[in-house]
């Protein structure tokens, strides 16, 4: 059982600016590091030896293709849904409930709940899908452990207090109401590209997921429980129909008021035995969903949620469980489940990710000293190289470019490459040689040219689409999952400045200074930057620096130079960096955690971009690492720093405990060795 670590004195801090807290406490570390020449002897001995554990662990775990594929851990929300997912169906795996449930009674909290993030305070959604799980792996009402878990839930509101995506499931098995859901009316799929409300304008991984919804919405294919697995229990006492309702704004005239309105004639609309549009739109959205899941593809958006909808989705068409289309969902979304044979447990992850994972390592091993041309990083190259992805996917709707040339985060996602695996791809092939050096620069060229295509109209880049950035759609009432948007992002941004710059890519002048300006106009007022994909602001302030300084900004500039003293500032005493999911929620949480090895190593990538690495936090942060490396070359990975929607979903990337200190680690090395080149005497 975990305790919940969100205490009294988080809470405390609220609204106190992290930078002007850490200067009036002062901070433990020296202000100066001065070692001998035995220490700084046995400090580049470790170092060495420290690169060589890792390196030598990473490329133990290569698979024989070229690739690496961590598991990306996630909380028990997926577990959840995938056992609702097989009641609903009547595919039940007493086994495998049971194996679930060591699982997810090993991450309860101490106070009955779970929570989405390791320290983190329970969470409804997710305590209400885990409380349902136990259930029904067999576990009694009156079990100590249950008995807790529904004090809590009650506590936080029960079942009423749930987002749309946790109704949704429940309503399936007849745990909610289907007419107080959201109506996702599948006519969406009729509205033109040009409309100002269409599937194009949500975010991809919204897309796939309403749209697959949308056609379980149409049939509302309810499956009753036995009352053994019925969850009554957790509406508070006393729930009324009205506990149910959708809020509204407190202006008469909002967007959220708007679609409110909007969604009572929908459920009129759905009321109605005679609807026009109905019959064509189930063909157009099936067929769209159908494409989608087809060659090329491991699911529909080769992630979960997405994939668990289209399985629903298709039994709700009539498809057979024999049919070819429903056996190939069907084993994508049964490949995600991890049976873990030392613990007994049972997890389903969210995805896959072996083009991420290769990219990084790729970098880390040519970065700790691996020539370009070794065995182990040319069977990346090549792997990378069969990966690209040259199919026009949805992202051709708001950005008409003429060539792809990208790569999608999973094994194979042909409708859905994205801006950020195919630069870091790029990062990783720009220092792996292939088998065919002429093949490869062919595509890592056009590959630029699409990744830059994306540049959104405030001058930066998002993930998988360009300008999807319409802030009202967010009041939309299945938006609760809070990423219905795909908007740039500064940690994007760094990146694609990153190729840019190492490649001496040229790129327009008009362009480049668009991006700055982005960057700019993103940048916190303590200097630091909000990070989209991995948490939170240490993960953004690193990655901006990173690719300020590889497109040679001047780093003595005090917008920048800010950036590096908060860096500084959230360093914590034992050298190492930390920073809580909850920043998220709480902005005086910035920059505050528990130390983690992958934190630790961006935020020293961070403060090397300055280039200067005798400063005394970058060695108490080398000597972090050095110290806390276990024997093997990997590192503690218990915390959470890898984001899927802010506020909602987090995951632990299994490597980043090892690619990331490795990159950083070796990034020292190096500057440390230009730096005496530089100053000879010192």
């Amino acid at each position: 059982m975990i305790e919940n670590k969100f205490t009294a004195g988080h809470k405390s801090c609220w609204g106190i600016p992290q930078l002007e807290k850490r200067k009036a406490q002062g901070n433990s570390l020296p202000q100066t590091l001065v070692l001998d020449q035995q220490q700084k002897d046995e400090l580049a001995q470790k170092l060495e030896e420290s690169i060589l554990r890792t390196q030598k662990y990473l490329l133990s775990i290569q698979h024989e293709e070229g690739y690496w594929n961590s598991e990306l851990l996630v909380d028990p929300l997926t577990i959840g849904d995938y056992i609702i997912y097989q009641h609903w169906s009547g595919n039940i795996d007493p086994e495998l409930e049971a194996s679930a449930a060591k699982y997810i009674l090993r991450e309860q909290h101490t106070d009955g709940g779970w929570g989405q993030y390791t320290g983190a305070p329970s969470d409804i959604n997710l305590s209400v899908k885990a409380y349902h799980a136990l259930k029904f792996a067999g576990l009694s009402e009156r079990d100590p452990r249950m008995v807790r878990a529904r004090a809590t839930i009650l506590r936080m509101g029960g079942i009423p207090k749930t987002n749309t995506y946790t109704k949704f499931y429940l309503a399936l098995v007849g745990q909610f109401p289907w007419e107080y859901l959201p109506s996702i009316p599948v006519e969406m799929i009729l509205l033109p590209n040009w409309f100002f409300f269409n599937i194009y304008e949500l975010s991809s991984w919204t897309r796939a997921m309403v749209v697959s919804m949308s056609i379980i919405n149409h049939f509302q294919p309810t499956r009753n429980l036995p009352p053994e697995y019925q969850i009554n229990e957790l509406y508070p006492y006393g729930t009324h129909k009205s506990d149910f309702s959708l809020p509204k704004d407190k202006k008469l005239f909002s967007w959220r008021n708007f679609f409110l309105l909007a969604n009572r004639f929908l459920k009129w609309h759905d009321s109605m035995r005679w609807k026009p549009f109905r019959k064509k739109a189930l063909k157009m959205v099936e067929k769209w969903m159908v494409d989608r899941m087809g060659e090329g593809s491991d699911g529909l958006g080769a992630i979960f949620p997405s994939m668990c909808n289209s399985l629903i989705a298709l039994e709700c068409l009539g498809y057979e469980k024999n049919d070819p289309i429903f056996l190939k969902a069907k084993k994508h979304i049964d490949d995600l489940v991890v049976r873990d044979q030392v613990t007994g447990e049972v997890r389903v992850r969210p995805c896959f990710g072996p083009v991420w994972d290769t990219a990084i390592c790729s970098v880390a091993l040519a970065e700790s000293g691996l020539p370009s041309d070794h065995p182990s990083l040319k069977k990346a190259a090549d792997w990378l190289l069969t990966k690209e992805v040259k199919q026009r996917g949805d992202w051709y709707v708001k950005n008409p470019y003429p060539e792809c040339s990208g790569w999608a985060f999973e094994f194979n996602n042909v409708f859905y490459p994205d801006v950020d695996d195919t630069v870091k791809v790029l990062l990783g092939l720009r220092l792996a040689q292939g088998s065919d050096p002429v093949l490869q620069q062919e595509v890592m060229d056009r590959a630029v040219r699409w990744a830059l295509s994306f540049q959104c109209k405030e001058g930066g880049f998002a993930a998988f689409d360009k300008d999807v950035t319409k802030p009202w759609l967010e009041k939309v009432p299945f938006s609760d999952h809070n990423a219905i948007l795909d908007p740039p992002c500064s940690d994007i941004t760094g990146r694609v400045l990153e190729y840019v710059g190492k490649a001496n890519y040229p790129l327009d002048s008009s362009v480049l200074k668009r991006i700055i300006d982005y960057m700019k106009s993103t940048q916190e007022d303590d200097g630091s930057w909000w990070g989209r994909w991995g948490v939170n602001y240490i993960y953004g302030t690193w990655q901006a620096l990173r690719g300020l300084a590889a497109v040679k900004v001047d780093m003595n500039q005090e917008w920048v130079m800010r950036s590096r003293d908060w860096l500084e500032s959230c360093q914590n005493p034992d050298g190492g960096w930390g920073e809580t999911p909850g920043s998220y929620d709480h902005v005086c949480l910035k920059g505050q955690g528990t130390s983690t090895a992958t934190q630790t190593a961006w935020a020293v990538m961070g403060i090397l971009s300055f280039g200067d690495p005798t400063r005394p936090s970058v060695k108490t942060g080398i000597q972090f690492l050095i110290n806390t490396q276990y024997s093997d070359g990997t590192w503690n990975g218990d915390q959470y720093t890898g984001t899927g929607f802010p506020k909602v979903y987090y995951m632990r990337y299994d490597y980043y405990r090892m690619n990331w200190p490795l990159i950083a680690l070796s990034e020292y090395r190096e500057a440390l060795k230009n730096w005496k080149e530089r100053h000879p005497i010192i």
